[in-house]
């Protein structure tokens, strides 16, 4: 199986989620079934069919998350030294040639990938361009507005 880059705060995120599947979530609704189960006739009981299909919900996230972290790569950004260059985990402040808008990034994994936080997935366009660039590189993104450019003004490991 392939590795999956995620940063520490990323993996941690899941191993919280995890958490709260397993302890909170799973016994909630295995009380919920039992309870619906009393009921009586389970072929016209809604909420019995609710409760197993949110059970079945909640045993497929546990399962997709024990995935991720048995397959993730954990790197810790302050702990980089990539000599200036933007790989995964780095945060980049760039600026748009063309407005002057300047914008921050982290470059992240899919999982922890949040847009208005500032957090690009690793795989996205803009991403990249940017990987393996150095300060005062201008990268060039393909958007589906057309081209972009952006020139780095500063690459940090935090």
């Amino acid at each position: 199986m392939a590795t999956i880059p995620i940063t520490k705060r990323g993996a941690e995120k899941l191993k919280e989620e995890l958490h709260r599947l397993k302890t909170i979530e799973r016994p909630n609704i295995i009380q919920a079934i039992a309870e619906a189960r009393a009921q009586g006739d389970l072929s016209e009981n809604a909420e019995y069919e609710s409760a197993k299909d949110r059970q079945g919900f909640i045993e497929g996230r546990i399962m997709e998350v024990e995935g991720k972290l048995s397959a993730a790569q954990v790197i810790d950004p302050s702990a980089l030294d990539a000599g200036g260059r933007v790989v995964f985990g780095s945060t980049v402040e760039l600026e748009d040639e063309d407005s002057g808008a300047a914008v921050t990034y982290q470059i992240v994994g899919e999982d922890e990938a949040d847009i208005k936080l500032g957090l690009i997935n690793i795989s996205s366009p803009i991403a990249r361009a940017l990987i393996g660039k150095e300060e005062g590189d201008t990268a060039v993104v393909q958007a589906p507005g057309g081209e972009r450019r952006y020139e780095i003004v500063a690459v940090k490991y935090i």
